[in-house]
């Protein structure tokens, strides 16, 4: 029996695809589900991402939820992934947030939509303030984990995958992952929302630490930049819209899952 699947991704750079040039014209992890999903016979898919770096929680449910939902025709899989920015702010409030996601959690379930969690990214390994990233990043999964388990709810736990830390999955900037840190969490997400087998364990390449040079060079071309912005109250995100507003058949995938990488500061 032919399937049909009309997904959409709410969300901020991680579900916008930042760090992942992607096999085109789909890129980043959403997009990389996407063509797994229609990888599966008998299965059509159609794409939106509605995702946009710099949102906050609150901004991403505001101005993508009922964008996603409005669509026509109606998704059936809707991944929200939001929250990474707001760990970086002051004021981090678990339980307000959580409130949040359940309604919106309430909003989709009207709708008759699918529902997919996924935990953030956690960059923290290689950042500045690393220990208090990581901490509140723990808390955040584990919340919407919590919620997810008690509503029956697809969920990815990208912040505690025990590999997606090391630095082979992370582009230059170290806040958005690269070809193979999206392709991981595609597959990830795929098993999570379809009967696809849990993805290959990857090995570790034994990448070694920076060194003073490279650091020197990281925090003038990244960390300064993020500095300015949070200073003049600026996000990444300023007057962008959404890449695919609309849907988009997804061809069956040519091959493997691979790209380059477009590196780009973007929080």
């Amino acid at each position: 029996m032919h399937e049909t699947i009309r997904y959409v991704a709410i969300g901020d750079s991680f579900s916008e695809g930042i760090g992942d040039a992607g096999p085109a014209p789909l890129p980043g992890w959403t997009g990389r589900l996407a063509s797994g999903m229609a990888a599966a016979p008998d299965t059509g898919v159609s794409y939106a991402n509605l995702a946009v770096r710099g949102r906050l929680l609150a901004g991403v449910i505001d101005g993508q939820l009922e964008a996603a939902l409005a669509l026509d025709p109606a998704p059936t899989l809707i991944t929200f992934c939001a929250g990474g920015n707001d760990m970086l702010r002051p004021g981090y409030d678990v339980p307000a947030l959580l409130a949040l996601v359940e309604a919106a959690a309430d909003r989709v379930a009207a709708t008759g939509a699918r529902l997919a969690l996924l935990s953030p990214a956690d960059p923290s390994a290689r950042l500045p303030l690393g220990s208090l990233i990581n901490r509140r990043g723990n808390a955040w999964a584990e919340a919407l984990g919590t919620l997810a388990r008690r509503r029956g709810l697809p969920f990815v736990d990208v912040s505690r995958d025990p590999h997606l830390r090391r630095a082979e999955f992370w582009s230059d900037d170290r806040l958005h992952m690269n070809a193979t840190g999206h392709q991981r969490v595609a597959e990830l997400a795929l098993h999570a929302v379809t009967d696809a087998p849990a993805p290959v364990e990857p090995t570790d390449d034994g990448r070694s630490r920076a060194r003073l040079g490279e650091e020197l060079r990281y925090y003038r071309e990244h960390v300064l930049p993020w500095v300015r912005r949070r200073v003049t109250r600026r996000s990444s995100g300023d007057g962008r819209s959404a890449t695919f507003p609309t849907w988009t058949p997804v061809g069956q995938p040519a091959g493997p899952q691979s790209g380059g990488r477009r590196d780009q500061p973007a929080t």
